[in-house]
């Protein structure tokens, strides 16, 4: 196998994780709540995911253990940013920490310990001979799920009545309570729904990226998602290619270990950091006179009644 098709196989591999937690974040900000909270979500997904997994052998209670975990961390951050109106940032910087030093503490029982198994892939032999689509032919569950959200989440936002809420609480939300919309259950709901995708994409990390559970096992992973989402315009379909293109960034630098480069292994890890700091940099120079794509009422507190 070449270089290249090695590459993309691990970008998409790599990607993954990325691309869930950017689902979650679009999902959250699109209802125009911040959410700074990935890294500690996702590290919570993952030491719940591994804790369960090694405990009761089952795949699946791993995964809804995750993402159920997440759902309650979603709850409290809605409840901080909606109901209370608390500092949005606060609140996901809060998680964060909180889902830092928590997964810490739960992991240590488990540390360095393989996991019982691994995701099932989907094996689609007919495709293995087609040269460029052959990088899609053994791939596991969880990417063909995140494939697909990608799908059902585009047509969501902006082909369905649920999306053209869901914007409308995130752009202008007293309008749309006015319109008899329902800011807060909308808010709330999307919220949860966010946190047990980035849930999931820590569960992902563990189980295709790294098969053992160990103190900060998303090295700031949560962080580039947040930065994706900008990056992406809270659009699904350009988190999917973003999430790829910095799987494949976070992939190169052990590829090019592999062929006997002198560059310290330091440097090659920055890469996908660098380039998130970057690309955002240049994003926000080049787009300084036009429309961001941000949803309008992002980190706004909503007080019904308020006048603007």
């Amino acid at each position: 196998m070449d270089f290249m098709t090695q590459l993309l196989i691990a970008a998409i591999s790599a990607g993954t994780p990325l691309l869930l937690a950017t689902l979650g974040g679009i999902l959250t900000e699109r209802a125009g709540i911040i959410q700074l909270g990935a890294e500690g979500l996702m590290l919570m997904g993952a030491v719940t995911m591994c804790i369960v997994f090694i405990r009761t052998e089952s795949l699946v209670l791993g995964l809804l253990a995750a993402i159920g975990v997440t759902a309650l961390l979603g709850l409290v951050h809605a409840f901080l940013s909606v109901t209370l109106r608390a500092n949005q940032t606060m609140s996901g910087l809060a998680m964060t920490l909180f889902g830092t030093g928590l997964s810490a503490y739960l992991g240590k029982p488990i540390s360095g310990n393989p996991l019982p198994g691994i995701l099932p892939r989907v094996h689609l032999d007919f495709l293995s001979s087609v040269p460029v689509l052959k990088i899609i032919s053994n791939l596991d569950m969880l990417t063909w799920i995140s494939i697909v959200l990608v799908i059902v989440l585009h047509l969501l936002i902006h082909r369905t009545s649920w999306g053209l809420h869901l914007r409308a609480v995130g752009d202008s939300p007293a309008t749309a309570d006015v319109m008899g919309i329902r800011v807060r259950t909308i808010r709330y709901c999307y919220i949860i729904a966010g946190a047990m995708l980035i849930g999931l994409a820590g569960a992902d990390m563990v189980l295709s990226v790294a098969p053992t559970w160990n103190e900060g096992l998303t090295a700031g992973r949560g962080w580039i998602a947040v930065g994706l989402v900008i990056f992406a315009r809270w659009n699904p379909i350009r988190a999917l290619l973003c999430a790829y293109f910095f799987g494949a960034l976070d992939s190169l630098g052990f590829r090019v270990q592999l062929l006997g480069s002198a560059i310290p292994s330091y440097f090659l890890k920055m890469i996908p950091y660098v380039v998130t700091i970057l690309v955002l940099m240049y994003l926000g120079y080049r787009n300084r006179n036009k429309p961001s794509g941000t949803p309008e009422s992002l980190g706004v507190p909503y007080i019904r009644e308020q006048r603007f």
